[in-house]
């Protein structure tokens, strides 16, 4: 989700492009080991495209890509000055709730997609979207509770370390929960878009930031998602 305020342009991006390399196995529950294993990935930035220059508050943010057997892997290094969410349980509003990362994924030749979000923390968001025109009927009417997932459709874990102002976020997404396969395919292609709510505690609205070159801040401008390449390791 992400706000409608009007802001001038920057000058034209390019659309992400990103080989997602096969990763060997790791321990996901020790950051080191996740950072070793997503070493040799392309960082994908997330910016302001729709803006002339980046807000005074915004705060720089990466994300890289892999991929084994059943699952696309994700890891996400955010800097953030006051690290902290409201959000208690799954499936709650967690971009209205403080800081959130939030991932968004479409296979390249099927019109739904998924829409997750990850807290500081680890509570996450689940939405599975049919198409563009039913996510703009619940934004009208400001309700969404028609594309909720339950029970685990990924795995996440997080870390928190504010002494350094730095969030991260490990995700395992499994291709059953994007494309209804059982594994990721060598060679295919998805669109991904990968974003950001920034909140400071009394600091009113939240900075928000996309991997995405979007025109205006609306993450769900499809037009302008990247594009995810599955590739071996070699």
């Amino acid at each position: 989700m992400a706000s409608t305020l009007e802001l001038p342009p920057k000058t034209t991006r390019l659309k992400p492009a990103l080989r997602c390399l096969r990763l060997p196995d790791f321990d996901a529950s020790n950051l080191d080991a996740v950072h070793a294993a997503f070493a040799a990935a392309t960082p994908c930035a997330l910016g302001q495209a729709w803006r002339a220059d980046e807000e005074p508050d915004f705060a720089p943010g990466q994300v890289r890509a892999g991929w084994r057997r059943d699952a696309l892997l994700l890891f996400a290094e955010l800097t953030d000055r006051d690290i902290f969410t409201r959000a208690t349980a799954p499936n709650q509003r967690m971009w209205e709730l403080g800081d959130t990362f939030e991932i968004f994924l479409r296979p390249a030749n099927r019109p739904e997609y998924v829409e997750l979000h990850v807290t500081p923390n680890n509570q996450r968001l689940q939405l599975r979207i049919p198409h563009t025109e039913a996510l703009r009927r619940a934004q009208a009417a400001n309700e969404f509770d028609e594309f909720l997932l339950r029970g685990n459709v990924f795995h996440s874990a997080t870390w928190v370390q504010p002494e350094k102002q730095k969030w991260f976020v490990y995700a395992a997404i499994p291709a059953i929960t994007v494309c209804g396969q059982d594994r990721v395919n060598m060679g295919s292609r998805w669109l991904f878009s990968f974003s950001r709510y920034d909140y400071t505690r009394g600091g009113g609205e939240p900075v928000i930031s996309s991997t995405s070159p979007h025109a205006e801040p609306d993450f769900h401008r499809q037009q302008e998602w990247g594009t995810l390449n599955f590739a071996t390791g070699e």
